[in-house]
């Protein structure tokens, strides 16, 4: 479906994406991750033809981007671009104007997707009288309306409380079901573990890990164990044969040195705390992100 190969923008002297690969198919959700400033919104910027590249393809089902493909993306910017003064239902429709959406479906399509995130009640509300996330929804409602083939949402669980964020999830996950592509760029890895199938981590521009989300975790071998606790968080960074420990309330991810037992650390954890788990697993996506960027490491 998109094909994104060795894409290169530069403004002024400043590179802004260097070198950036990638693939997303049909029926696929695809990660597009990096630390702030990495060239994630200038990808997508180009992705949609709203900027050049220096250098590069971009292909969709193997054409150049042009206003026929432009019209089976749906995309959802990581500001806000809502008029604040314009009721939800009239903000809905003019959107679905923009894309070539007859009344009558627009109509069915709006009322189908405002009760579906909770907001029927309030089509005669004024944008700027909504809370931080409903404007999310409605922004995610638009950028979806008219049935895209490919999705592009850059930050789209911002502003979302713990509910709406399960029900956005849902229905990514039926969209993908649907053959849709999407591609989503966010800092929540929780939400990248529990949704993509792949992802492109990039930094300074550059690419820094591609691939299956089972191929990147898995090149960070499966020396990390979980932990749950309770008692003193302290003695978790006097453990022998520990090269890392993120800590947090009563949770732990511990990365060993190599040829470190984990059963020696268990037997050394049980002398200190009272665990309610103990886990040994690949690292979190969340533990090579910061592991990652902050070792500045370039792909290949």
């Amino acid at each position: 479906m998109l094909k994104v190969e060795n894409l290169r923008k530069t403004f002024s002297d400043v590179v802004a994406v260097d070198g950036v690969s990638f693939e997303v198919n049909r029926g696929e959700i695809f990660g597009l991750l990096g630390p702030n400033g990495a060239g994630k919104t200038t990808t997508i910027r180009m992705i949609l033809d709203i900027i050049k590249p220096d250098y590069g393809v971009i292909k969709f089902d193997g054409k150049e981007i042009n206003d026929e493909i432009k019209s089976k993306i749906g995309y959802l910017p990581e500001e806000r671009g809502l008029y604040r003064k314009t009721k939800v239902f009239e903000t809905i429709l003019y959107f679905a104007r923009l894309k070539g959406i007859e009344k009558k479906t627009a109509l069915e399509r709006a009322r189908y997707w405002l009760k579906r995130f909770g907001l029927i009640d309030r089509v005669n509300s004024k944008i700027e009288e909504l809370s931080k996330g409903n404007q999310q929804k409605i922004q995610i409602i638009i950028s979806i309306l008219h049935d895209p083939e490919l999705v592009i949402l850059d930050e789209p669980f911002a502003g979302l409380d713990p509910v709406n964020q399960e029900l956005l999830k849902e229905v990514l996950l039926e969209l993908r079901d649907k053959g849709k592509a999407i591609i989503f760029s966010t800092h929540q890895m929780d939400q990248v573990e529990k949704l993509c199938d792949s992802i492109c981590l990039i930094n300074k521009g550059k690419p820094v890990l591609s691939g299956s989300l089972t191929e990147v975790k898995s090149k960070f071998g499966k020396n990390t164990i979980h932990i749950e606790f309770e008692g003193d968080a302290d003695v978790l960074k006097y453990l022998t044969g520990v090269k890392k420990v993120n800590i947090y309330p009563n949770y732990a991810e511990i990365t060993l040195e190599d040829g470190v037992s984990s059963t020696d650390v268990l037997r050394e954890l049980i002398k200190y705390m009272n665990l309610k788990k103990f886990e040994v697993k690949e690292p979190s996506l969340h533990s090579i992100f910061i592991d990652v960027v902050s070792r500045g490491v370039v792909q290949g």
